[in-house]
């Protein structure tokens, strides 16, 4: 599988795609621009990459959402939130209609790992919550959802993201968990759901009771070991991004390619410079020809692809309108809003004191939160908003904030928990993306698990008196 540079199918690489029968693309936000445009390109890659093709995308709603142009489904904490199998279910179907819509077939989603580091920088709010119950309650009805409306899912990341204080992105996390420790929680989802699951992304994660050597992409015994021969898994096993820095900062690209699948997997995720994709292909090539990967292995890969491609075509559905779903998704993010610590809204009309970031920037994976002007605007319906932007929260001066004598107002929109804000003391905390910074600032929050236009909504509706704080906080 590959990435590739933008927004239309160029000469260029519908060549390369063409040369070397790759038939897996995986598209990002530099690859997306309307829908129509999206459409197009899906069409020209099915042209390119035949029948079989698998169009991939991340799209599990909340901050992993790279279409701007659709109605915004609530992530998985949100959901969690909600706690309603029947709403994920639909929220799941609905995202699925988004993508066949334009001819995507894959989505890598739902998110199972079990988030039980607070801590943790990369899932925080993409999973579901830090119950595995909970975990595999709400993902056995995302899978139903998206095979109800006709698009491959993708469990991740397995065996499991949820307790690491590192960022695959950045670089090699281990989790030093006993096998009964992993049983009980990561693994717990994963186990429960595989038989429903058409494919599983692997973790570039070291966990020493499975595999002391390999991360979980690279690793025999975890994915043929566990996953084939254990839980007798059928389905496809794609990697994460080789180009994430656990792999590119440790394994050439080749090798790298080579040990995932005499590992186990079926798909080698080869995102990145065209450079690192051809370095992919000779090195899996010059295994096929040395024999270090065995060709029935290979074409037990094939076959599994191949059906997963069957099951789901890469043919775009005109009849579908995202649109209609819009307040299906509306009322889920409104199910998802909860309360900690029994937070009162000012008096509507009244005059308050919004703290905020001013530019929030976007990291690795996750979209950028919803801007200080952004949130000024809209509570300005509400109240008679005085703004106190920041960009870093270690410049504000909260004795000076509190002597201005109105009710201070904090929006947290980072994905990331920030030092700065432990203990700090406005008289209302508005969660609008990472839920776990509601346990930094020492004031009741209303938690909405993400800064989407519905969220805010919501929000406004229930700093008006019309919207309850239903949700439960899973964690």
């Amino acid at each position: 599988m590959v990435d590739i540079p933008g927004p239309v199918l160029d000469d260029s690489t519908a060549a390369h795609l063409r040369e070397h029968g790759i038939r897996s693309v995986c598209l990002f936000g530099k690859n997306v621009q309307s829908a129509a445009q999206l459409r197009a390109l899906c069409a020209d890659l099915r042209a390119v990459m035949g029948d079989g093709a698998l169009i991939a995308l991340d799209h599990e709603g909340g901050a992993i959402v790279r279409p701007d142009f659709w109605p915004f489904a609530p992530g998985a904490m949100t959901l969690g939130m909600a706690d309603d199998p029947a709403l994920t279910e639909a929220i799941s179907a609905a995202l699925a209609r988004q993508l066949r819509s334009v001819g995507i077939n894959w989505n890598f989603a739902p998110v199972l790992d079990v988030n039980v580091n607070p801590a943790n920088p990369v899932i925080a709010e993409r999973a579901y919550g830090a119950d595995p119950t909970l975990v595999t309650r709400q993902g056995r009805a995302a899978l139903a959802g998206q095979a109800r409306a006709g698009v491959a899912a993708c469990v991740k990341h397995f065996p499991g993201h949820g307790d690491t204080t590192l960022d695959s992105h950045l670089a090699l996390p281990t989790v030093h968990k006993s096998l009964p420790e992993l049983d009980q929680t990561e693994l717990a989802p994963f186990r429960a759901l595989l038989p429903q699951a058409p494919a599983v992304m692997t973790a570039h994660i070291i966990y020493p009771a499975l595999d002391a050597q390999h991360p979980a992409t690279l690793s025999h015994p975890i994915l043929t070991g566990l996953l084939r021969q254990a839980w007798g898994y059928e389905g496809v096993i794609v990697t994460d991004s080789m180009g994430m820095q656990a792999i590119d900062g440790h394994y050439g690209r080749g090798e790298a390619a080579v040990l995932a699948l005499q590992a186990g997997a079926d798909l080698v995720m080869a995102l990145g410079r065209r450079e690192a994709q051809d370095a992919t292909l000779a090195a899996v090539a010059q295994a096929l020809q040395d024999g270090r990967l065995p060709p029935e292995a290979i074409q037990a890969s094939l076959g599994r692809l191949d059906a997963l491609a069957r099951q789901y075509p890469a043919q775009a559905d005109p009849g579908l309108d995202p649109a209609a779903d819009a307040d299906l998704l509306d009322r889920a993010w409104a199910a998802g809003l909860s309360a900690y610590r029994n937070p009162q809204a000012p008096v509507p009309g009244s005059r308050v004191v919004l703290v905020a970031h001013r530019h929030p920037q976007r990291q690795t994976v996750s979209e950028a939160g919803a801007d200080a002007e952004t949130l000024a605007r809209e509570l300005g319906t509400v109240y008679d908003v005085q703004l106190h932007a920041f960009e870093d929260p270690e410049t504000l001066d909260w004795p000076a904030l509190r002597a201005l004598g109105l009710p201070v107002i904090l929006a947290t929109t980072a994905r990331h928990r920030h030092p700065a804000l432990v203990g700090v003391t406005p008289d209302l905390h508005l969660a609008l993306y990472n839920p776990y910074a509601a346990l930094d600032v020492d004031a009741p929050a209303l938690v909405t698990g993400g800064f989407r236009p519905e969220a805010r909504r919501a929000v406004l509706a229930w700093l008006r008196g019309e919207q309850a704080a239903t949700g439960q906080l899973p964690f």
